[in-house]
């Protein structure tokens, strides 16, 4: 690469990934990310090599979320959401304060347990279901999903796909995971539950719940749903103690599920295949062929010498400012290759781990100021998309800028005490 091309590939990454944020034309985020790629490549920025090797970085991550859109888009089309939603009204008893709080709980649950990309595929329509058979607006309980999904990301290693990119080979056994990181958990849920509960306790006044909502009867199908996603919550935890890679056990529970409930049912798998979001996967490939661009640009290089750099100067600053930083760059370029790039920094360098740990919950719990800063608030944005509700940048972002500084500060503090 001569001396000019690191800045060419700096003029197509940028747009891209602004296109991605941005949807000009309202063409998919997909678009975007597949042009920027495309476009290093014709350039001759980066090899056919590369790009392949950087699309083959991101195969853990196409099989979790495959496995995951399966499995939703079956719950949803056997009525699962609808069962959940009705079960959730009742015990609400016409409360909307207590059901915001047990949107929140199940989400920090589903987050915990199934990832935050779950909590954007799984619980969005199930919360969708719940407020539309209350009679309530939807949005101040969608939030929830949106917000708690980052909120929750490290409380395991398996919260969020990106938390295995940024540690890699050098994941911490799950005892040492929970030892670091349940104190800064604990910070950020409790205060983005506070601050979100600020930002819409207006609305869930005005909102009148109703209590005669008939529960639906479960179907067999329905139940075999259920079962699938209890067995990956399951297989993810064991995954995860036993240091495996989540995606090959997510989409193997994905494929059996469906298969034994389109066989119960003598369904054709049709109807399906053409439910889920296919167009997550080309969106996630091209983010990595970028981040190999900006390996091939120096980029990553760069970053390396200027935090250890700052390691050496102050370790406690140098944290404060790696954790902030990557907060900021989740919100210009997702938090997926931003994550990809700290895990390659962080490989490159013997870091403190007070450093890691904030990068770690910069990449996870940035993403919660823009609508775009996380592949699970993308996700979200789909399953809004499906309703046909539509959320702007501008609103995410009120709500944003209040919800996460305050969980900002605090979770990185928790990780150095």
């Amino acid at each position: 690469m001569s001396l000019h091309d690191p800045w060419l590939a700096y003029a197509i990454i940028i747009p891209a990934t602004a296109g991605v944020i941005i949807r000009p034309f309202r063409l998919p985020e997909a678009v975007w990310a597949v042009a920027g790629a495309i476009l290093l490549v014709a350039l001759g920025l980066i090899t056919t090599t590369d790009a392949l090797a950087g699309i083959r970085k991101g195969l853990d991550v196409y099989l979790f979320l495959i496995g995951m859109m399966l499995i939703a888009e079956l719950a949803r089309r056997e009525g699962l959401f609808d069962y959940l939603a009705a079960y959730a009204v009742e015990h609400a008893r016409g409360s909307p304060q207590l059901l915001f709080l047990l949107v929140y709980v199940v989400g920090t649950l589903v987050t915990v347990l199934l990832s935050n990309d779950a909590t954007a595929i799984v619980l969005t329509p199930a919360v969708y279901a719940a407020t539309r058979a209350a009679g309530a607006s939807p949005l101040p309980y969608l939030y929830v999903c949106a917000f708690i999904a980052n909120a929750a990301s490290f409380v395991l290693p398996i919260s969020n796909p990106a938390n295995l990119v940024v540690f890699g080979a050098r994941m911490p056994h799950l005892t040492e995971w929970l030892r670091q990181f349940t104190l800064p958990s604990i910070a950020a849920i409790a205060l983005t539950y506070a601050a979100l509960w600020l930002t819409q306790r207006r609305a869930l006044r005005a909102e009148t719940l109703r209590t005669d909502v008939d529960k639906p009867r479960l179907s067999r199908e329905g139940r075999l749903a259920a079962m699938g996603i209890l067995a990956i919550a399951a297989v993810l935890l064991t995954a995860s103690a036993l240091d495996i890679q989540l995606g090959v056990p997510t989409f193997v529970c994905g494929v059996v599920t469906a298969a034994a409930i389109l066989l119960a049912g003598r369904q054709s798998p049709w109807p399906v295949v053409k439910g889920v979001s296919w167009g997550v996967l080309p969106l996630v490939a091209g983010l990595f062929v970028m981040v190999e661009g900006l390996s091939r640009a120096g980029a990553i290089g760069q970053l390396s010498a200027w935090l250890h750099q700052g390691v050496t100067a102050s370790p406690v600053g140098t944290a404060w400012a790696a954790g902030l930083i990557t907060a900021v760059a989740d919100n210009i370029a997702n938090n997926l290759p931003v994550g990809l790039v700290a895990g390659s920094v962080a490989a490159s360098d013997h870091l403190p781990h007070e450093v890691v740990r904030t990068i770690l919950i910069g990449v996870d719990l940035g993403p919660n100021i823009s609508v775009t800063g996380s592949l699970a608030t993308i996700l979200w944005l789909t399953a809004l998309r499906r309703e046909k509700i539509q959320v702007s940048a501008w609103q995410f972002l009120k709500i944003g800028l209040v919800a996460t500084p305050p969980a900002l500060r605090s979770a990185p503090a928790a990780a150095m005490w």
